[in-house]
């Protein structure tokens, strides 16, 4: 599975820009984005605009699982002027792992 942290984005396009939303939304319990916690699997923006978000959490027991995809959404919907609506939609497969994480993100932990 192609990390999408590994790729780089143009931050003009509208896949960059969500992004960067992406990057700016945070588990409470984790002080590092989800994006670089590799928790986001895919971005789809259909040709009107609407936009898919696949994603995971940590684990199915995450006690933000209710409340992170809608602030997720949220923030897309709200700060990416070009998405005309987003859904994300939670996969539990595969199953994350900390190899998913940025170099960043492990630094930022104490993991590396």
């Amino acid at each position: 599975m192609e990390l999408l942290h590994e790729k780089t984005f143009d931050t003009e396009s509208t896949e960059g820009k969500i992004v960067e939303v992406l990057k700016t939304v945070y588990d409470p319990e984790i002080p590092v984005d989800i994006f670089s916690m590799g928790l986001i699997y895919e971005i789809e923006i259909s040709d009107t605009q609407d936009v898919h978000v696949t994603m995971t959490l940590t684990s199915p027991a995450c006690p933000v699982a209710g409340t992170l995809p809608p602030e997720v959404e949220h923030k897309i919907k709200g700060q990416v002027e070009e998405v005309n609506a987003a859904t994300v939609e939670v996969v539990w497969d595969p199953p994350w792992t900390t190899d998913m994480m940025s170099e960043g993100a492990k630094l930022e932990l104490g993991m590396m």
